[in-house]
């Protein structure tokens, strides 16, 4: 079985998915929709893809799926039209800005029974994997702390900080979701504080570009995250997970995993320079899983319910560094009564 796409964005992140997409040999690129026509004939073109409008990939009987890479504020209207229109949907994060948006979106969703991903990539890195397996195995007991450290190379244009959300929505959600994935349980209180150490400008704009955040789950787990939008030694990515019989880490990788030793000293390559190449293998995995789900029927992880409470952890924070204090995740989602809507695994 072959699952047929249809990209929606032409941008940096549609061009890492048209790569995913068309390294999989159950999967094939039908067509590349984009507001930039250029942009969207150079993608397909360089895929054997067609370029069609939205509208056009909405009521085309050959395609099956949708990769949503739009702006973030088309993400939750475009979900709708696909999940009516019975395709199934992956999109990047976030669904919205706004979690009462995601909310309603996510009940079209369910009416119409649709298949939805949400682009939680780092999940699926073969390095962060292996410290999960490593967990679920019992290898180190418990789960008691978390630690996250992601710090981009540099930060992004100013235009883009402007529509972004902010660091938490737009950085830090990644990380939000990772720590759900490691510790197991449901964080509960989120402590968070942030400030502009690399840029004047990104203040200016509203926005921080370095954070500290602690995450408290009901039974005293903890994680820590640290941010920054700015490493000057390449794309900084590491976790540690420390339970009541050991601790697992992964470290940071390199294109090329070397050392050098001489009189001089032990040295090692730089880091890769962000996160198109430190997750290649991430994303593919990403889609791999996604045409599974498609082709098995069954329920895609991350879901719609894994990108709410990520959008709700990230605004709690929010209103913690804007409060100065720390803020239950109940007060941004109100109670989770169902517990379902974690998956961790």
């Amino acid at each position: 079985m072959t699952t047929n796409f249809g990209l929606l964005g032409a941008g940096r992140i549609g061009k890492v998915h048209a790569r995913a997409v068309t390294s999989n040999p159950k999967a094939r690129l039908v067509a590349v929709a984009d507001a930039m026509a250029p942009a969207a004939a150079e993608l397909a073109a360089g895929y054997g893809a067609q370029v069609r409008s939205i509208e056009a990939i909405e009521a085309a009987a050959d395609i099956d799926a949708v990769i949503i890479c739009t702006p973030t504020d088309t993400h939750a209207e475009l979900i709708e039209r696909f999940a009516r229109a019975g395709k199934a949907i992956f999109c990047e994060k976030p669904i919205d800005l706004d979690v009462e948006r995601v909310k309603a979106c996510l009940k079209v969703v369910d009416a119409a029974g649709a298949t939805l991903m949400v682009g939680f990539n780092r999940r699926f890195d073969p390095h962060f994997q292996a410290v999960r397996q490593a967990i679920d195995a019992g290898q180190i007991g418990t789960v008691e702390m978390v630690t996250i450290v992601s710090r981009d190379p540099g930060p992004p244009p100013l235009d883009y900080i402007k529509r972004s959300g902010g660091i938490f929505r737009d950085m830090t959600i990644h990380d939000l979701d990772m720590a759900r994935f490691l510790l197991g349980e449901e964080i509960e209180t989120v402590s968070a504080q942030a400030s502009v150490l690399v840029d004047e400008a990104i203040g200016a704009a509203g926005d921080y570009d370095s954070a500290s955040l602690m995450l408290f789950t009901a039974s005293g787990k903890h994680a820590t995250i640290s941010n920054s939008r700015r490493a000057s030694y390449g794309y900084d990515q590491r976790i540690e997970v420390h339970g009541s019989r050991g601790a697992v880490a992964a470290e940071n990788q390199r294109p090329v995993s070397i050392e050098l030793a001489t009189e001089a000293g032990y040295t090692r390559p730089p880091l890769h320079d962000f996160f198109m190449t430190r997750y290649t293998e991430a994303y593919a995995r990403e889609i791999a899983a996604f045409i599974d789900s498609v082709e098995a029927g069954t329920p895609a992880v991350p879901s719609g319910a894994d990108g709410l409470i990520a959008l709700a952890l990230a605004d709690a924070a929010l209103k913690s560094v804007a409060e100065g204090r720390a803020v239950k995740v109940s007060e941004i989602t109100g109670t989770l009564a169902d517990k379902s809507v974690f998956r961790g695994r």
